[in-house]
């Protein structure tokens, strides 16, 4: 099965790019862009997966499968491209959607 990738970005690792399935990059991106609040202080990483895991498409992730490594990918991928922002004041550590 030969699937489409996209590439992307880790904002922790500037200048590394990895390819991932694309089906399910589009669906975690639009699923975090959905479910992340406008403004800070945002949601914890524990809070965003489990609102997650209610959200995204079963047939992509069955029984919840690994919805936490594909939201951190796409939400590290998402604040390198500035599309989401990290609340460094707050702890434990919170993401938003940047105005």
């Amino acid at each position: 099965m030969n699937s489409e990738k996209v590439t992307i970005q880790n904002v922790n690792v500037p200048g590394r790019t990895t390819r991932v399935d694309a089906m399910k990059y589009h669906a975690m991106r639009d699923a975090l862009l959905k479910v992340l609040p406008k403004s800070p202080p945002g949601m914890t990483q524990k809070e965003m997966f489990k609102v997650l895991t209610g959200v995204v498409p079963s047939k992509l992730w069955p029984n919840g499968d690994k919805v936490g490594w594909w939201a951190k990918t796409v939400q590290l991928d998402l604040e390198a491209k500035r599309l989401v922002a990290r609340d460094r004041t707050a702890k434990p550590l919170r993401w938003y959607l940047p105005r």
